[in-house]
């Protein structure tokens, strides 16, 4: 059953009650809810979302197919990072994209399903590493003209969970996007650096010198969004800068085997481990 707070409690309630009139399924595995504590999905797909455990970059955290890579260099970088540096210090990516933590990024932020703000903030939470020291907090901003459509930020939704959580303050202005871009998933990594290249702009500086900022944003496909947010806030003084995404995109060959398998037979994957 649902253990938060009473408030929690109360919309735990409130879903069990309504479920029973109008009938509602995972959005993963298609199991009709009942007392799923999660919105749109059932509590056996949930709990198969693990975080990412290979060894990783020290500074973009891309997986590494064998552990041999930090073996003996526990702080070795990627190829991408070698070659191009990025403007960010260091970048925490949680959790794989895959199912069906997927389908509940896609719809949280594409179907305004607002509601998953906070469990997805609580896997985010979940999964913090012990080394985070930030003086704020700024979500990946979008275009006012996106804003307009999608009406709201899923980043600053995560931020502000996690600003509870740190006890650090949220900018949702000091950092913002200026230039209408083309989708990213859309582009190629070549095409993605085109696109960004000056599409963000630094309202209040005053209030960036020295600090120390977390950059939250949902997904890391190329990395390149955050390099430019990061390339902004330092260009306008910032201390060094941090970034913290719920999901990462993963390339074929970096995916274990068994979900390989696992997706081919129609078994539910569980996870990395």
């Amino acid at each position: 059953m649902f253990t938060g707070g009473p408030a929690d409690r109360l919309i735990g309630w409130y879903r069990q009650a309504l479920r029973f009139v109008l009938p509602v399924e995972c959005l993963s595995c298609g199991t009709a809810l009942g007392a799923d504590p999660v919105p749109f999905f059932c509590t056996d797909c949930w709990q198969t979302i693990r975080p990412l455990q290979q060894p990783a970059c020290a500074i973009c955290d891309q997986p590494f197919v064998s552990p041999a890579a930090t073996a003996y260099t526990p702080d070795h970088h990627c190829h991408n990072c070698q070659t191009r540096p990025p403007a960010f210090q260091r970048a925490w990516t949680l959790f794989p994209y895959r199912s069906p933590l997927r389908e509940a990024i896609c719809s949280f932020k594409y179907r305004g399903k607002q509601t998953l703000a906070k469990p997805l903030a609580r896997l985010m939470i979940s999964a913090l590493p012990d080394e985070i020291d930030i003086d704020m907090i700024i979500p990946v901003p979008l275009h006012p003209s996106r804003l307009r459509g999608r009406e709201f930020n899923q980043s600053l939704l995560l931020a502000d969970q996690l600003s509870r959580h740190l006890a650090r303050p949220v900018s949702a202005t000091a950092l913002v996007r200026i230039t209408a871009t083309s989708p990213q998933t859309t582009l190629t990594r070549q095409a993605r650096l085109q696109n960004l290249r000056k599409a963000f702009a630094i309202r209040q500086p005053e209030g960036l010198r020295g600090k120390r900022i977390l950059l939250v944003d949902d997904v890391f496909t190329t990395g390149t969004t955050l390099h430019e947010c990061a390339k902004t806030l330092r260009q306008a003084g910032s201390g060094p800068v941090f970034a913290l995404t719920l999901a990462r995109t993963l390339d074929a060959d970096l995916v274990p085997d068994r979900l390989l398998a696992e997706q081919a037979t129609g078994l539910p994957g569980i996870g990395w481990g």
